[in-house]
């Protein structure tokens, strides 16, 4: 009973930490504290937001190799449908601030701004794996449900694709992002991922 409710509030704590910026950055929009542009300001900063959950999400299996803690395979379901929910509101924002619901100026924007596929394709990704991610579709699927889950890579190169298109002008923090996303990645090559577990041992004798 103990253990149990030791991993919900592990999970309460996680739904409030990652629940707490959408929070803040209310907050200052309605305290007039977001700048000219609050429209713009929470379209970046919850689009920045989607791609940190993004890069925590994939960050789990490492890390739950690399420590043989549970509580990260735990929450792994839990951030990837708060980074399919920051990335809905995204595009709430986009379709609320910029185009005003005014649909009829999305064909025009598009062609101006051609990283809008790029990220409308990811959140397409996001919302099928964020649909799959239950244990009915795992029965379901069999092998195939790895598989499927695996282009959780491939979104998140779009997601840097199409950061990258909107921060042209300052790489600095999109080379941070893509730095941490290669790091990423590399846990996933066999010979580092058969690597971690041996860390593990070295880092547990030290």
């Amino acid at each position: 009973m103990a253990t149990q409710r030791k991993w919900l509030a592990w999970r309460v704590a996680v739904f409030l930490a990652a629940l707490a910026p959408l929070v803040f950055w209310s907050w200052q929009v309605a305290n007039n504290a977001a700048g000219p542009e609050p429209g713009r300001y929470l379209l970046l900063h919850i689009g920045i937001g989607a791609l940190w959950l993004l890069l925590l999400t994939l960050s789990l299996t490492p890390l739950t190799k690399l420590t043989r803690w549970k509580g990260f395979a735990l929450i792994r379901r839990q951030l990837g449908l708060w980074t399919l929910a920051y990335a809905t509101l995204h595009m709430l924002s986009y379709a609320l601030f910029i185009l005003g619901l005014n649909w009829a100026l999305l064909g025009s924007e598009i062609i101006k701004r051609p990283y809008i596929i790029v990220g409308m394709i990811a959140l397409i990704g996001l919302a099928v794996l964020g649909a799959t991610s239950n244990k009915w579709s795992m029965r379901r699927l069999g092998k195939r449900w790895k598989s499927l889950h695996k282009f959780s890579y491939v979104i998140l190169g779009l997601v840097l694709l199409h950061f990258f298109w909107v921060v042209r002008a300052d790489m600095q923090e999109w080379a941070m992002y893509a730095a941490i996303a290669a790091l990423i990645m590399a846990t996933r090559l066999p010979p580092v991922s058969r690597t971690l577990p041996k860390l593990r041992h070295r880092l547990s004798r030290a």
